[in-house]
Formats: C-alpha cells, sequence, structure tokens
C-alpha cells in the first residue's frame, strides 16, 4: 500500500501496531515518534488502518496532511499519478525519506 506522498504504509510502525493490535509496539512507536518529532504522542493514537482507508482509523497527522487531503480532492492513487508532481508539498517528506522520492517516480513513469 502506498501513501500519496511514497511512504509504504504497511512498512509504517503505526499501521503494523494496528493490524497486529499490538500495545507494545504502541508503546515503542510512541516513545520513538514522540523523541523524533518533539511533540507528546499516545498510544491510543496509534492506529491506522493506512493513508488511502476510509475507514477512519488514521494517525492524527495522517487525518489532516496536505498531501492526503489533496490526493484525495484530485482522485488520484498517489502522487505518482498526479499532472503536478512533484510539487512542493512533497519536499518535506522526500528530505525525510529519499526512497518516497523514487517510488513515486517509478510509478510516474510506468504510466
Amino acid at each position: 500500500m502506498i501513501a500519496y506522498c511514497g511512504l509504504i504504509c504497511t512498512e509504517c510502525p503505526a499501521y503494523i501496531a494496528t493490524q497486529e493490535n499490538d500495545n507494545s509496539k504502541r508503546a515503542k512507536t510512541v516513545k520513538v515518534w514522540s523523541k523524533e518529532f518533539g511533540v507528546e504522542i499516545k498510544p491510543e493514537d496509534i492506529n491506522c488502518d493506512g493513508c488511502l482507508t476510509d475507514s477512519g482509523r488514521l494517525f492524527n497527522h495522517c487525518r489532516v496532511c496536505e498531501i492526503r487531503l489533496c490526493g484525495q480532492e484530485k482522485q488520484i492513487e498517489n502522487c505518482g499519478y498526479c499532472s503536478d508532481f512533484a510539487c512542493q508539498k512533497l519536499n518535506f517528506v522526500f528530505s525525510a525519506v529519499p526512497i518516497a522520492k523514487k517510488i513515486l517516480q517509478q510509478i510516474k513513469d510506468s504510466l
């Protein structure tokens, strides 16, 4: 499952903890992400079925992610399908996770 931004949802610790309903994995993710992002995250915040889900179980940031909202508005599978790829909204993700750009570029090239 490729998120709008090119991250692989099925490799995300929040997704994995949710799918396995594993509170110890939620706690570990909270510890790492709270430190990494400098915000308080609670174990109950770690519930996500992936960026593309309509189920309502999304990590808090994903609910307000401008990349996700843009992709939904444009009704595309991910940003690799966008005629504006790669826009500035993706710069933060690409700088933090360079493989996301490669993934989306491969999708774009295959179209």
